[in-house]
């Protein structure tokens, strides 16, 4: 059979989608980005906002409408918290929740009467996400919350916190390396929760992973700001782990963090930022930031963009908030409007282009490692340095980079910060 894989969503869902085309392969399944000639179609849905709820409805709809001849299998965020959509959305076949996903392959092949074992399944498959040119691989280390922040649905969606062994989570990335890829990012819902059900912690597992894999570049996905421990920096003075972090603060009024449930206030935010300023030459630091919270007045607002300002983000994840029924937040009192949200929103995007631009500037005339992706538009490479500033090269157009790492030179940045100009060194 011929399966085609989609996702919307996180990371996370990106490293399941990852897991599960492994899974058909060992099987002897083929991976097809071609949904038009799949014999079975997987959808991982979102439902993180009302907006995540409609795209999955729509790529539901939409992927059943263009192969209706072909299975369809839904999993996810969405489907795990509105199961009637199997009534409500034609042409689904099967419905799997959150709870068991990580036996998808398994349920499909056996619910559709498609356990099949052809020739294919004699040789070892070639990974899905080189297959398909990427040269990162997203790991999936563990799901599930024990937190409830008021605004979040996905803790419910995802259930309790489940983390995968070291063992299995070194195998995988050994996998992966030997199949070439250059960098892997450990990702899950709660990733600084890692070990919490299994007697371990995320300290333990990167220095795990750092002395039992050779992959040249570890990177972490978005880690809560409390979960950190005390000698988590010193992890970073291995250099194959990479100087940057996701940080999510949310807001920086600690009075809209109280009301979220938030479990870091700006003062323990701004020592931990300050530390791994202090301990990890060239760290760089993003944030997830949301607009209009319930209740959000002018005052709190002024406060959270003076904490922003003065932390220096490369780089802001905006989200206007938007009510999600099934969170304490959606039935708050005193609900911020369309219109102060829209300008509030206008006010952060200004800012945050403006601290960019200060960010990449400081780094011209250093150097760094870059992961070289694909040629953009210009036909020059483009990449990642080790601190996650994109960049682009200079004077390389004749050169074959690809999934390569090369120490470069940063010269300058675009007129519009989007990104740094770099030449090879």
């Amino acid at each position: 059979m011929q399966i085609h894989l989609k996702t919307l969503g996180c990371r996370l869902n990106e490293a399941e989608l990852e897991s599960w085309a492994e899974g058909f392969q060992e099987k002897g399944h083929g991976v097809t980005q071609n949904a038009d000639e799949a014999d079975v179609l997987v959808v991982n849905t979102c439902a993180v906002t009302q907006e995540a709820v409609k795209k999955s409805r729509q790529i539901i709809r939409r992927t059943h409408r263009n192969n209706p001849q072909a299975k369809l299998i839904v999993s996810g965020c969405y489907a795990s918290l509105d199961e009637k959509i199997q009534k409500d959305i034609p042409g689904i076949d099967l419905l799997i929740n959150n709870q068991k996903k990580d036996q998808l392959v398994e349920i499909a092949l056996k619910e559709l009467n498609s356990e099949t074992m052809p020739a294919l399944s004699t040789e070892p498959g070639e990974a899905s996400i080189f297959k398909r040119g990427r040269n990162r691989a997203f790991i999936k280390i563990q799901d599930g919350c024990r937190y409830r922040c008021t605004f979040c649905i996905v803790t419910v969606a995802r259930g309790d916190e489940r983390s995968r062994s070291i063992k299995d989570i070194i195998h995988d990335i050994n996998q992966y390396h030997q199949q070439g890829i250059q960098e892997i990012v450990l990702t899950g819902v709660h990733v600084g929760g890692y070990g919490s059900d299994i007697n371990s912690n995320l300290y333990e597992l990167i220095k795990s992973v750092l002395c039992e894999t050779d992959i040249p570049r570890i990177r972490l996905g978005s880690v809560e700001p409390w979960d950190l421990p005390e000698n988590f920096f010193s992890l970073f003075s291995n250099k194959r782990l990479m100087p940057h972090l996701h940080l999510p603060l949310q807001s920086g009024s600690n009075s809209v963090l109280r009301r979220m449930a938030r479990r870091c206030k700006t003062d323990d935010f701004k020592d931990l930022i300050r530390r791994a300023r202090n301990e990890i030459p060239n760290f760089n630091l993003t944030t997830d930031i949301i607009v209009g919270f319930p209740g959000e007045t002018d005052e709190e607002w002024q406060d959270s963009i003076k904490f922003i300002e003065e932390s220096l983000f490369s780089h802001i994840h905006i989200f206007t908030y938007s009510k999600r029924d099934g969170t304490k937040a959606a039935s708050l009192a005193n609900q911020v409007s369309s219109t102060v949200k829209k300008e509030r929103s206008r006010q952060l995007h200004t800012l945050a282009q403006s601290m960019r631009k200060i960010c990449l500037h400081e780094q011209v005339n250093t150097s760094h490692s870059v992961l070289w992706e694909a040629r953009n538009e210009n036909n020059a490479w483009s990449g990642y340095t080790d601190n996650f500033i994109r960049v682009e090269s200079k004077f390389a157009y004749d050169l074959d980079l690809e999934n390569n790492i090369s120490k470069v030179m940063i010269t300058d940045i675009t007129p519009d910060a989007s990104h740094c100009i770099a030449e090879l060194i």
